[in-house]
């Protein structure tokens, strides 16, 4: 990673940024695309192997309920931490309305675009989640980055069934699947090994692609320092705090093991493409069980998105605050409740955030326009705010694991 910085720091001052976009940036996207191919055959194939080599429903009904409920105190947990920071330190005070609209002009083409998504997300009939969750296409899902959850259900439907059916009758199924498992993480192992080239190739594209916008960088430092704050407040404090009190894994080994994970999620900015290296990190060096493994970390990453939340919570005040909108007690309510409810909806993909907050923003009446003044540095909190995520995954699998033994 420090090489990729210095890569692309080097090719702004020397004026070559488009030569690393054209030569050096495609090997990061190589990388990107090899993470997305394997996360959705990990994600089915680990579901139906954890589902299906449990005892009984009831070992899945206590999995399943402790999860829900852990991930939802702590995304709740997340954005009250938002709310605190930004409304004690009030970064959005500091920025100028000259500095405003002129953000608010250069981003509007990018602002109509994410006020479409979260339209066409808004119109829908109030029980059409449901109807959504269930695929009427399997392979068309597969191809779609918002089908996450219709995989996810899929594979626990199988994997039902295999209870079902019984073992004796499921076993040629199982080996089968216990086969393929075992030929995808074999995959995982293969495109690790690319790893250190395709981080470098991206942070050295990211930070080329920054070239000439140090200023309003600058210009939104507070804001920045708000936001990562909560996050690594997430990171270093509060997860920290629940595994010494809820889990038998000790905090310095869990921070030491998670880093490598940490690290691919800060350069990929992507939930899902974390997605095959914390599923193995988790089991293989914390030692937590493959049935929670399997089940835990696909499910936190469509659900569980503290970081998310607690940057769509800092965001929409800090729009208010620029706007100079005073925040009653029920909008800031609102604020809450719609982001931990949307939260499940947030794809794991660079930028998902972004589109929820569209609607998070319109729930407590602030224009799409303001969304503008956060886009010219949302790149780095998506990046930080992903670690949040995965780290909060691995931590609710820790403390489901100790709970569940």
């Amino acid at each position: 990673m420090v090489f990729g910085i210095l890569l692309g720091a080097i090719s702004i001052y020397a004026g070559f940024a488009d030569g690393i976009d054209r030569w050096v940036k495609p090997f990061g996207e190589i990388f990107m695309r090899l993470l997305k191919l394997i996360a959705i055959p990990l994600v089915m194939v680990s579901l139906i192997k954890g589902v299906g080599n449990l005892s009984d429903m009831a070992s899945l009904s206590r999995i399943g309920l402790r999860s829900i409920g852990i991930y939802i105190c702590t995304t709740v947990l997340a954005v009250v931490v938002g709310l605190v920071l930004v409304e004690a330190i009030g970064p959005g005070r500091m920025v100028s309305p000259e500095s405003a609209a002129a953000m608010q002009a250069g981003y509007g083409a990018t602002i109509a675009e994410r006020s479409v998504q979260a339209e066409a997300m808004a119109d829908v009939p109030p029980l059409q989640f449901l109807v959504d969750l269930f695929p009427d296409n399997l392979i068309r899902s597969m191809g779609n980055n918002g089908g996450m959850l219709q995989i996810i259900v899929v594979a626990v439907l199988i994997g039902l069934a295999v209870l079902l059916t019984g073992r004796e009758k499921a076993a040629p199924f199982m080996h089968w699947i216990d086969s393929l498992d075992a030929v995808i993480l074999k995959l995982i192992d293969l495109i690790m090994k690319y790893a250190p080239i395709g981080v470098l190739a991206l942070m050295a594209g990211m930070i080329a692609d920054t070239a000439g916008n140090f200023e309003l960088l600058g210009a939104l430092g507070l804001y920045v320092l708000t936001v990562a704050a909560g996050l690594l407040a997430m990171i270093f404090l509060f997860y920290p705090l629940l595994l010494h009190f809820f889990s038998d894994i000790p905090v310095r080994k869990f921070m030491k093991t998670m880093s490598p994970v940490q690290l691919l999620a800060l350069t990929t900015g992507s939930s899902a493409a974390t997605l095959p290296l914390n599923m193995e990190t988790v089991e293989r060096e914390l030692g937590v069980s493959q049935r929670v493994t399997s089940f835990v970390l696909p499910m936190g990453m469509t659900i569980n998105m503290d970081g998310s939340s607690l940057y769509q919570a800092v965001a929409a005040v800090f729009i208010a605050q620029v706007l100079g909108v005073e925040l009653t007690m029920v909008q800031l309510l609102t604020i809450v409740a719609t982001t931990i409810l949307s939260s499940i909806g947030t794809p794991g993909i660079p930028g998902g955030a972004v589109v929820i907050l569209v609607m998070v923003l319109s729930s407590v009446g602030l224009p799409a326009a303001g969304l503008a003044l956060v886009l010219g540095i949302d790149r780095p909190l998506d990046m930080l705010r992903t670690v949040v995520n995965v780290t909060g995954d691995a931590t609710v699998a820790s403390i489901v694991d100790a709970h569940t033994k």
